[in-house]
Formats: C-alpha cells, structure tokens, sequence
C-alpha cells in the first residue's frame, strides 16, 4: 500500500515513515505543501496524511485541490490544531479523518486500515441512489435533492446524510455517528457532530414544512419523516 506523507515537521515526518514502512506499507515523503500537492497529483496513492500549517499551500486548500481532482482518495489530516472549529474546516474541505498531535502511532495505524478498507469497500460497491420522503440521494453523481431541488453538500455533510438515509427511522448516538461517518472515537469534549447535524438540517429542512431530522433527547439523532 502507498501512502503520500505531507508533513513539514522532518523529524516527525521521518519517524512516520520509518512506522508505516515497519508495518509493510510504502511511505513517501513531502515536506511542503506544492511539493505535495504535485506529488499527490502526478501519482497514485492509496492514501494521503498531511498536516494542515504548511508551507506554500496549507492543508485546508491543499485538500481542497486534490480532492477537486481525486474524489475518491482517503485524506487523513495530522495537525496540532485540535479545536472543534479546525476538525469543522478539515472535514468541510474534504479530510476523511483527522489525528490531534501529540499521538501514539498505534491509532494512526488503526485509523489507517480503517480508511482504507472503506475506501476499498466504496470502491467496489455499486452506484445507488438513496430515496427517502421527498429526499434523494445519489451516490454515483453526489447529488441531494428535496423535492427536486437540488441541495449542495459538503463531502462530510454528504457522508453523514448518506449514513443517515441509509439508517432512517432508527435513532443514531453520537458516538455511533462519529465511528461511522468519521472513523473516530466520540469526544464528549466536542460538539462537532451537533454543529454537523445543524448544517444538514439548515440545508435539508430549512425551506420546508416537514422536518426530517429530528433530535431524540440524550440519545442522538434520527432521520425521520414526521415529529417523535
């Protein structure tokens, strides 16, 4: 497996390649943003870490531009910047997951596998379009309508509809949200998944009278055509 590292911090840089190389993956290094971005670019990797401070181009628009061009790669982001606000604008440029520096490489190695055997399994699963009330999903073409118009998404925003959809009219717990959609572990600390849900609702139940996405009090959030 090829993994692209996008990290100006050299010595950390190193010491990640040396634990990805010890676990039988191929790790190639870049210590700046435009070096990266070429790289990612010109190449074909199976997953791309990076960090968002970097010089030349930062992460969030680094991230932006590769996924621009490859919708599909896994993007882990691997930054000290670990505020609910900074993981919101990663994940809204396209990030897939997201590692708070200091960390133990055992979970990057977990997060890893756990990227890529989605990405594997998206990559393999026929194109479908999701139906819910009035609301459509297309999984081939990532286009959200409601009563046909069409909605824009984010790629996070998308992922946690789709999971939505496909889970309606069952009540789903933050944690679960997060370990499904984000591939992390749920941090009570953070309110991410909550200012998640409020951006799909503005988008998806604003400007209509019959609200889809509804909270359940101290159990999470179901997607649900009519009130509790």
């Amino acid at each position: 497996m090829n993994i692209l590292v996008i990290e100006d911090e050299e010595r950390l840089a190193v010491l990640v390649k040396q634990g990805l190389e010890e676990n039988s993956y191929t790790a190639t290094l870049a210590f700046d943003g435009l070096t990266g971005k070429h790289l990612a670019l010109q190449n074909d990797y199976d997953l791309i870490i990076m960090d968002i401070v970097l010089p030349y181009i930062n992460g969030i628009d680094l991230c932006k531009e590769v996924r621009a061009v490859k919708p599909d790669i896994p993007i882990l982001m691997l930054t000290a910047l670990g505020t609910t606000n900074d993981k919101v604008e990663a994940f809204d440029a396209g990030a897939d997951d997201y590692l708070v520096k200091p960390f133990d490489f055992r979970e990057l190695h977990v997060r890893i596998r756990a990227l890529t055997k989605r990405s594997g399994v998206t990559a393999r699963r026929h194109n479908y379009i999701l139906k819910y009330a009035d609301l459509e999903l297309n999984d081939q073409t990532k286009i959200v309508k409601r009563s046909g118009t069409e909605i824009v998404l984010t790629p996070k925003e998308f992922k946690l509809l789709e999971y939505m959809m496909q889970n309606n009219e069952r009540v789903l717990s933050r944690a679960e949200i997060a370990d499904k959609v984000w591939n992390t572990h749920f941090d009570t600390g953070t309110n991410f998944i909550d200012v998640y849900i409020n951006y799909l609702r503005k988008k998806i139940d604003k400007n209509f009278d019959q609200k889809l996405i509804h909270t359940k009090s101290g159990m999470g959030f179901i997607l649900r055509n009519g009130e509790l």
